[in-house]
C-alpha cells in the first residue's frame, strides 16, 4: 500500500512533537476527515529556523506533515508559503490515491502556521506602539 520511503518517514519522523517558543502555530483537519495536523514554527528574521508537528491520523498524514516541515526549514516565509501538496507528494514518491489529500492538508497546515505568525507579529507591533 505505501512505498518504503513513506513507511520509513512514518516510522521515524524527524520533526515530530510540539515546540516551546513557537511563534507560529497552524492547525487543520478534523471536520471532513479523521486526520488532524498541527504545525509549529520558529521564525527568526523572516527565516523558518525550526518546524515541528503533531499529527493524529494515517501513515500518509504523518509522513506528509514530516516532509512539509523538512521542506520549509531554512526557507523564507514567502518560499514556505509557496509550498504545495505536489511538492510534498514529489518528496514522498507516491501515495495511494485516497491518501493524496494528506499532502494538501500538510500544505494548508504550513500556510495556517505562517498566517498565525503574521497575526502574532502584527499584534506585537501594535502593542509596542
Amino acid at each position: 500500500m505505501y512505498n518504503k520511503h513513506v513507511l520509513a518517514i512514518f516510522q521515524n519522523p524527524q520533526n515530530a512533537g510540539g515546540m516551546k517558543g513557537a511563534n507560529g502555530v497552524g492547525k487543520v483537519g478534523g471536520t471532513s476527515c479523521s486526520d488532524v495536523m498541527k504545525i509549529y514554527l520558529l521564525v527568526e528574521d523572516g527565516i523558518i529556523k525550526e518546524a515541528h508537528f503533531k499529527t493524529f491520523g494515517s501513515c500518509a498524514a504523518i509522513a506528509s506533515t514530516d516532509v512539509a516541515c523538512e521542506l520549509i526549514k531554512g526557507k523564507t516565509l514567502t518560499e514556505a508559503e509557496n509550498l504545495t501538496g505536489a511538492d510534498i507528494l514529489q518528496e514522498l514518491g507516491e501515495l495511494p490515491q485516497n491518501k493524496i489529500y494528506t499532502t494538501i492538508l500538510a500544505e494548508q497546515a504550513v500556510k495556517s502556521a505562517i498566517e498565525d505568525y503574521y497575526k502574532r507579529l502584527e499584534k506585537m507591533q501594535k502593542d509596542a506602539e
